[in-house]
């Protein structure tokens, strides 16, 4: 009689920790994103986080995230942070709290870099992660 075969291969462990050389580099029009964690690198369900390097003149406009809210909090240079129609200038250690479904946006004010964190969530959701609005009234005409 045969013996039923098992695998012998061992579990693989949720990945705890990231590094530089696990973090996954995204270039966007408004400067480069590190990913430290979401769905493809940590088994994160509820939590996304990006650290953006935000180049002098650079923007993220205004844009809305329909399924997620979104802290940022900045480590290095000026923010011009804009929560719907309200705005405050940033500096390091300041942070943001957008609320799911507010338009908001973010541009850099300084004069060099811009570097923040963005921790947004739920990390897994339906529909797109963000819709543009930097073309809609009031926000096309809001900053003058």
């Amino acid at each position: 009689m045969a013996k039923a075969r098992t695998s012998t291969k061992p579990k693989t462990r949720p990945k705890r920790f990231v590094t530089r050389k696990e973090m996954k580099v995204e270039r966007l029009p408004w400067g480069p994103h590190d990913w430290l964690c979401r769905p493809d690198i940590v088994e994160a369900e509820q939590l996304l986080l990006v650290r953006v390097h935000m180049p002098r003149g650079k923007a993220h406009k205004f844009h809305v995230h329909p399924a997620m809210e979104e802290i940022i909090y900045v480590i290095e240079g000026k923010a011009e942070q804009w929560v719907d129609r309200e705005m405050k200038v940033l500096g390091p250690g300041d942070m943001a709290h957008i609320p799911m479904n507010v338009v908001h946006g973010t541009y850099n004010a300084g004069k060099g870099i811009l570097r923040f964190l963005a921790i947004l969530g739920p990390a897994k959701f339906k529909g797109p992660a963000l819709v543009d609005k930097s073309n809609d009234e009031p926000w096309k005409s809001l900053r003058g």
